[in-house]
């Protein structure tokens, strides 16, 4: 008795009889993660690195620049602002030479000019830190597969700038007088937090967002935090 063998043009099936997807993916995503705080990006390999390969990480715009070239990774998450030229100089340095690389913002701000920025220079979503684990696995997804992700709120941005609601490409010379970490603690203080509640979420100490909230108050040369919130308040920051 001849044993009939399968051709080879027809599809496999499941037990089911189904055909097989073509090109599933067996092989868990390829991470980055930028980000100059060693505790979050230790916080984010924790997290998801269960569910994803975490195949290079970086604290600085040169270091990510050259670990995305190396690795060539599936989504690369990226913070906003870092040393050395911040997410938007990542996007556009890796984009000149590798083009197809997916980048998902990760990032404490929320304000327009920083998703505008990066969605301008080339990334396919902007998520806040307050995302959990199953969110950020699920956007980091999304985008692999070619999707735009944003939080809720920041969507509204984009559509606005798009629309022209948003003036991008005006230049606030005040604010433009900040480090990228005084914007930061900046919008926090605007928002009602503490001293402490600022450290934490930024991964620094409290004498440091002190420091950070003197300067500010110097260079914008207002009295106190609640003249500050007036004033992020009136640039739409907070």
């Amino acid at each position: 008795m001849t044993t009939q063998q399968p051709d080879p043009r027809t599809p496999e099936t499941d037990p089911e009889g189904t055909p097989a997807r073509e090109g599933l993916r067996t092989e868990p995503l390829r991470v980055v993660v930028v980000d100059d705080h060693d505790m979050f990006r230790a916080g984010v390999k924790h997290e998801i690195g269960a569910r994803v390969s975490i195949v290079g990480e970086a604290a600085d715009a040169p270091g990510a620049v050259r670990i995305i070239l190396d690795t060539d990774p599936d989504v690369v998450l990226l913070d906003v602002h870092l040393p050395g030229g911040g997410g938007v100089e990542v996007l556009r340095q890796v984009h000149q030479r590798h083009p197809d690389v997916r980048f998902l913002a990760l990032s404490v701000s929320d304000a327009a000019e920083d998703v505008i920025s990066l969605i301008r220079g080339g990334a396919r979503g902007y998520v806040t830190k307050s995302i959990n684990a199953d969110e950020l696995i699920e956007a980091i997804e999304r985008v692999a597969g070619g999707d735009a992700v944003f939080s809720p709120r920041l969507a509204g941005f984009v559509l606005d700038a798009f629309s022209g609601s948003i003036d991008v490409a005006s230049v606030d010379e005040e604010l433009d007088k900040l480090s990228p970490r005084e914007r930061d603690v900046l919008r926090l203080i605007a928002r009602g937090y503490s001293y402490k509640e600022v450290a934490k979420e930024l991964f620094i100490s409290v004498k440091t967002v002190e420091t950070h909230v003197s300067s500010v108050l110097r260079k914008l040369q207002l009295s106190n935090r609640h003249q500050l919130a007036r004033w992020a308040n009136d640039r739409r920051l907070v």
